[in-house]
């Protein structure tokens, strides 16, 4: 682990030394966060977890717009943070190692068969609601935002309109979780977007395994 007491000397070590991820605070000495999170992701793929105490949804968004992959509001608890490392690790070694099953409690997407089951059960999805939940599953445990997710599923005429992914979302909601008007799988994020991630009693976070052949 190493520890930068600014965003200069972040920025440099992580052109240095292999880093297996990036936590920035954006109340920096020298430079606000938000820039070294711009100067790394013009280069690198690394995981990017931002700390901060601002918290409005504009800021969220910009943030990850910008190349953060999740950020974590002031305060928090520790465990907090390491299970949102955990989730970034997981997703980028995914991202390595091929196309493989996205676990999140009793729901699966396998990427590489574009089949997804609910407690082992098989689900049928429309192009559209399969669309939505492959790029959830692509970020799993992650925030995705509303731009980006209307971008993706539905092109970029359609960033703005909104109305589209409340109605998808309430949709999907009602064929993947066990009950529909209490969702624990797609979680949203308010005035920001919507996050892939099983809320159990064990507080469990998405698991990311190999993707298993059809027989």
């Amino acid at each position: 682990m190493h520890e930068a007491g600014s965003g200069t000397e972040g920025i440099r070590a992580a052109t240095l030394r292999p880093i297996d991820i990036v936590i920035v605070d954006l109340g920096l000495p020298d430079m606000d966060g938000s820039e070294v999170v711009e100067r790394i992701r013009s280069w690198s793929t690394v995981p990017i977890i931002v700390l901060s105490v601002r918290s409005t949804e504009a800021q969220k968004v910009r943030l990850l717009e910008i190349g953060a992959d999740d950020y974590v509001v002031k305060p928090f608890g520790i465990a907090e943070l390491l299970a949102r490392v955990r989730v970034a690790l997981r997703r980028q070694s995914r991202a390595a190692s091929g196309e493989p099953a996205v676990t999140v409690g009793p729901l699966t997407i396998d990427l590489a068969a574009r089949a997804v089951t609910l407690d082992g059960v098989r689900l049928a999805l429309t192009p559209k609601e399969y669309r939505l939940l492959q790029v959830l599953a692509q970020h799993a445990g992650n925030v995705v935002t509303h731009q980006h997710l209307l971008k993706e599923v539905w092109g970029s005429i359609h960033m703005q309109d909104t109305h589209y992914l409340r109605i998808f979302v309430r949709k999907l909601r009602q064929k993947i979780e066990p009950k529909a008007d209490s969702p624990k799988i797609l979680a949203t994020e308010l005035g920001v977007g919507y996050r892939l991630a099983y809320s159990g009693a064990e507080g469990e976070t998405p698991v990311l395994a190999p993707a298993k052949a059809e027989s």
